[in-house]
């Protein structure tokens, strides 16, 4: 008698555990199908993340391993783990790893470099190109120049795929020149892939932001994309392992890239104050330290209505390019509309009007996040994007004041070429043997003269003898609620090449002097 009653007991718990299981495994879950590998390494290894890479010898993505593997020659005490970089596979030719991608859909596919002496061959040697889902990621891509430049021991290259079935990922060295004795030569440490939460890229559409064109945009949903920035704006750097969702992402500090001396104020969030994911923004967006801190201009209106909070961020020209901003207000008094409202700029252009974090999110602590399409006027090289936030004063708000807690930079495809790939930045001058100090230097010094060239003469002549306050209240004074707003990087008017775009529409853009 009791068995009989104990059977529909455990049916019962067993269909629980079923259901249970099945949620795991939803749509949010990204925990099932994330493959790690150590290239040119034998055994599995845990990095300091936690997370377990296996070797790629005898590995089953790849059946028939071919190159060599390599150690590296010295250990930089920036890695932030030996896993994956103390090893690599190096090719001399080129080489396919093929990798099962279950359930189909959209993934984060990782490459990781240590540009280092590998036996024979040099850093400098190494020159090649990478494909992925039939686009180009990269192309005559060197590690070793790459690192020097943005003065990094190490480099991870982040590129989300829609792929179906399988995912190959191919690694060919360029063409030799006379300049190399041994021929160039290919090599990965580290490739990850993590299944993403399908709508992760495609919503909200993002707005066009050039041209007064406020129109949503919807991205085609084959599209590849580059992640060139993720920043925790007035917070510290997120690593991989305090990520959300198990996504394992990097989370950068802003401050390296605001312009000028006025860095604003940065703080976290009251100590009873909650952050409350929605479904329209749920937890796999960004993780809640990501909403939990914040930059603002300042507690001085006056200051904050004669500058504007700026961001410079180098990327390549020639390409769309998605910008995601993370809102969230942390700190009272800010509860209720019209107490914070400001505008957002990209590129010398009104992104957003009336930007309230408290009417968009419905209340404190409720995280918000837009999304704006931006393009790049054709060209070799790099161009700036520049970010700002400046008071809104139409509206007559309790403060004036603005705010940001989150930003992401996503480069996209060229459909006319399948291309992601982008040339190998300059390396700058050293400066006291301080790459950073150059770069930094180089950029403000390069801004800085645009913006005295395009300063009426009268008011350059006025400002000789107080240059430096100029430089912060009065070059970055542009006139709140304006159309188009005043930076550097004239525009000619001429007509220049058309770019094939991500969307059923084809813009054309003038191009940059």
């Amino acid at each position: 008698m009791a068995s009989a009653a104990l059977l529909p007991r455990l049916l019962l718990l067993t269909l629980v555990i079923s259901l249970v299981a099945v949620a795991a495994g939803g749509d949010n879950s990204t925990a099932a199908g994330q493959i790690r590998i150590n290239c040119g390494a034998s055994v599995s290894a845990t990095d300091s993340d936690g997370r377990a890479w296996d070797g790629d010898a005898a590995s089953k993505f790849a059946p028939s391993v071919a190159g060599v593997a390599a150690g590296a020659s010295y250990e930089d005490p920036s890695l932030p783990s030996t896993v994956p970089y103390m090893t690599a596979r190096v090719f001399n030719s080129s080489y396919t790893y093929f990798f099962p991608t279950r359930p189909a859909g959209r993934v984060f596919l990782r490459l990781f470099f240590y540009p280092a002496a590998y036996g024979d061959r040099g850093a400098g040697d190494a020159f090649f190109g990478v494909t992925a889902g039939g686009v180009t990621l990269l192309r005559d891509f060197n590690a070793s120049q790459t690192a020097l430049a943005l003065d990094q021991a190490y480099l991870v290259r982040e590129f989300s795929l829609n792929v179906s079935g399988s995912l190959d990922v191919t690694f060919a060295p360029s063409s030799s020149s006379a300049g190399s004795s041994n021929g160039y030569y290919a090599f990965v440490n580290g490739i990850e892939i993590v299944p993403m939460p399908g709508d992760m890229v495609t919503k909200p559409v993002p707005t066009f932001a050039n041209g007064r064109r406020p129109d949503p945009m919807p991205i085609r949903a084959d599209t590849a994309f580059q992640t060139m920035y993720r920043l925790n704006v007035g917070g510290t750097a997120v690593s991989p392992g305090d990520d959300s969702a198990l996504l394992y992402r990097s989370w950068d500090d802003d401050s390296s890239y605001i312009f000028g001396a006025a860095f604003g104020v940065s703080y976290g969030k009251d100590s009873n104050v909650s952050i409350q994911y929605s479904p329209s923004v749920p937890p796999y967006i960004a993780p809640e330290s990501v909403y939990a801190s914040a930059r603002s201009m300042g507690p001085s209106a006056q200051i904050n209505l004669n500058y504007n909070l700026t961001w410079i961020l180098p990327v390549d020209a020639g390409f769309y390019y998605i910008l995601r901003f993370h809102f969230c207000e942390i700190q009272y008094p800010i509860t209720k509309v019209n107490q914070r409202v400001f505008y957002i700029y990209i590129n010398n252009q009104t992104a957003q009007e009336q930007m309230d974090v408290i009417a968009w999110g419905g209340g404190i602590g409720r995280p918000v996040h837009t999304d704006y399409l931006v393009v790049t006027a054709p060209g070799a090289g790099q161009t700036d994007l520049w970010v700002a936030l400046h008071p809104e004063v139409d509206t007559r708000p309790e403060y004036y004041d603005a705010i940001l807690n989150g930003l992401e930079v996503f480069k996209l495809q060229t459909y006319n070429t399948d291309s992601l790939a982008g040339p190998n930045p300059s390396i700058p001058q050293a400066v006291d043997g301080d790459h950073a100090v150059a770069v930094q230097s180089k950029r403000k010094s390069d801004a800085f003269v645009a913006g005295w060239a395009a300063a009426a003469g009268g008011l350059v002549a006025a400002l000789v003898g107080c240059l430096f306050t100029w430089a912060i209240f009065c070059r970055r004074k542009w006139k709140a609620g304006s159309d188009v707003v005043h930076v550097p990087e004239p525009v000619h008017k001429t007509q220049a090449p058309v770019l094939h775009g991500p969307t059923a529409y084809v813009f054309s853009v003038t191009a940059q002097k």
